[in-house]
């Protein structure tokens, strides 16, 4: 009986927990999702995903905190939204180039054929280094071990030349940027 009314008495503190981090965090955080172009709903999830994030630190180990709950729960909030945002301008700037590119195909797929020749002419390996680096965003280190260099700054060197060659080319050619806009 007395572990019955134990669990009770934590039902009610959590509860009372989360009713206080409500009141006293959550208007910040709406505050600073809506400063930051977003809706109350969206301030909402951000704040649920937030304070799931507290507890879970909170349960795990105690938090040792240099400032107030609301204080860390905005914290972690305001992390949040930051990749929540990225994540969403990435989506929408993928939306928008696919749209571009579906308005203007014949002159996009032309000016994307140009370039992946162009990119061919340096050679496959040149070419997959410089797309695991511009296009995939991997780090240096990753890349280095990828490929099988021996170090970042081997990786570095062998990407400065794939560019180079690339360049060599299109001085070569006389290319000129007009050249991949049509």
């Amino acid at each position: 009986m007395t572990q019955t009314m134990a669990i009770a008495d934590a039902v009610v503190e959590r509860k009372a927990l989360f009713m206080q981090l409500y009141q006293q965090a959550f208007p910040l955080v709406a505050k600073y999702v809506r400063s930051m172009g977003g809706s109350f709903d969206e301030a909402k999830d951000v704040f649920q995903d937030a304070l799931v994030i507290y507890y879970e630190k909170l349960v795990d180990s105690p938090v040792q905190l240099q400032h107030s709950e609301r204080a860390y729960i905005l914290g972690i909030a305001r992390h949040i939204w930051s990749k929540k945002n990225k994540q969403n301008n990435r989506l929408t700037a993928l939306d928008d180039s696919l749209t571009g590119i579906a308005d203007n195909k014949t002159a996009s797929v032309s000016a994307t054929d140009k370039l992946l020749d162009l990119l061919h002419t340096s050679g496959q390996k040149c070419m997959e280094l410089l797309q695991a680096f511009y296009y995939d965003k991997l780090p240096m280190r990753r890349i280095a071990g990828l490929f099988g260099f021996s170090s970042e700054r081997s990786a570095t060197v062998q990407k400065y030349k794939c560019l180079e060659k690339v360049r060599d080319i299109v001085k070569e050619k006389s290319l000129g940027y007009e050249d991949f806009l049509e």
